[in-house]
């Protein structure tokens, strides 16, 4: 059956995390209610390059799903769209080769955090920044993500409830903070990434730029491999799953 590939994006305030779960609003499940549609009643599986959570965004999402239908690729963007509500929209669509897979063959993902960092919250951002109250030197914000680019066992930066099995070792690429004005926007580039991860990260470095920690402890808390030592787990909709990358 011919593979379709899609792009996708969304505003994940209203939606309970990506993966379909009972009597609960999930992009997984009105994707596949839309494809359901399409199909006639007959239902299909869609398979994505990994979860969000509840809360979480996504500016550029993959999935793939099989059919059994010859509607072009190109033309299942416009066929999904049309079902779709308006906070999850099909970016593209294409047919790829069979082997194609929209988990097991990403090559990196790159994710990103906004905080607002301003002793007033701004009431349209609300959704989509982390309002951060406190005054930070970021300067060594800056400094401390440096000791996170590169291979690491990341257990420290996982969460308790992380099912994942194996070794917890991944690669950072690009660990990077930039200011502009109250605006600070993370930027993560990775093979891969833990259960809040990026959050848990962010709620660290945070820390850091409080004077809780010192840019030179995220070595430290790194090697002790114990979530304990890490910051807080930063809010949810301050993330942006903003790139997927594949081989």
């Amino acid at each position: 059956m011919p593979k379709v590939k899609c792009k996708i994006t969304y505003d994940g305030t209203n939606f309970f995390g990506y993966q379909v779960q009972p009597k609960k609003r999930t992009v997984q499940g009105e994707l596949e209610h839309a494809l359901e549609k399409i199909h006639k009643g007959e239902k299909v599986r869609v398979y994505a390059s990994g979860r969000t959570d509840t809360g979480v965004h996504a500016k550029d999402q993959t999935i793939h799903f099989e059919t059994n239908l010859t509607i072009p690729g190109g033309s299942w963007k416009k066929a999904l769209n049309a079902l779709l509500p308006n906070d999850l929209y099909i970016r593209h669509s294409e047919v790829v080769p069979n082997d194609f897979h929209a988990r097991y063959n990403v090559r990196e993902k790159e994710y990103r955090y906004f905080v607002l960092n301003n002793a007033e919250p701004d009431v349209f951002q609300r959704n989509y920044v982390f309002h951060y109250r406190y005054d930070l030197d970021f300067n060594a914000v800056e400094e401390a993500c440096k000791y996170l680019i590169g291979t690491h066992d990341f257990t420290t930066f996982s969460s308790a409830k992380s099912t994942v099995k194996g070794d917890k070792i991944r690669t950072l690429f690009e660990a990077t903070c930039h200011r502009e004005g109250d605006q600070i926007e993370f930027i993560f580039r990775g093979s891969g990434f833990l259960y809040n991860m990026v959050r848990i990260i962010v709620g660290t470095l945070l820390e850091v730029g409080q004077g809780k920690k010192k840019p030179v402890d995220i070595k430290r808390i790194l090697e002790a491999k114990d979530r304990k030592l890490a910051g807080k787990t930063a809010p949810a909709h301050g993330l942006f799953l903003w790139k997927v990358d594949y081989k």
